[in-house]
């Protein structure tokens, strides 16, 4: 993939993002119950996938099965999801959110929203206008790209 970069050996997009990693990760450590990025995945991808199984978690987080279990460990404790046996197969575990775990999320939504919201503020009108072409340029180019194509 060719990025554009500066003169000075600089790439503006990495660094945008960068900038971006930095604003999304600072409002989940700002959230009532400070959760580390992992933890954030997760959350995420049980909301998008409730009652998900450990394996398919682990999937998700391109992680081991221990790992994700201790990390489900964590944010059960926190009160941030339940583990509920699975009726026919009782060995099976379902994983879910519960509404405290939902709330944390929409609170991290808000604190994010309200960073990003800060910094895109500042810009100049012109600015921001074309950073909005950009970003739906760039939703269009990810949106058409083959699955698994990593070129």
């Amino acid at each position: 993939m060719a990025t554009h970069q500066e003169a000075d050996g600089t790439d503006p997009v990495a660094d945008a993002v960068d900038g971006l990693t930095e604003l999304w990760t600072t409002a989940a450590e700002d959230a009532s119950v400070r959760l580390s990025p992992y933890q954030l995945r997760a959350l995420h991808a049980l909301e998008a996938a409730p009652g998900a199984n450990l394996t398919m978690l682990a999937d998700r987080l391109d992680a081991g099965l221990p790992t994700v279990s201790r990390l489900c460990d964590r944010l059960e404790a926190a009160g941030l999801l339940v583990r509920d046996a699975v009726p026919h197969n009782r060995r099976e575990v379902r994983l879910s959110l519960t509404a405290h775990g939902r709330d944390v999320l929409a609170e991290v939504a808000v604190l994010r929203s309200r960073a990003l919201a800060a910094v895109v503020d500042a810009m100049e009108p012109d600015d921001r206008a074309g950073l909005e072409r950009g970003l739906r340029a760039f939703a269009a180019a990810r949106r058409n790209r083959p699955p698994g194509d990593g070129s």
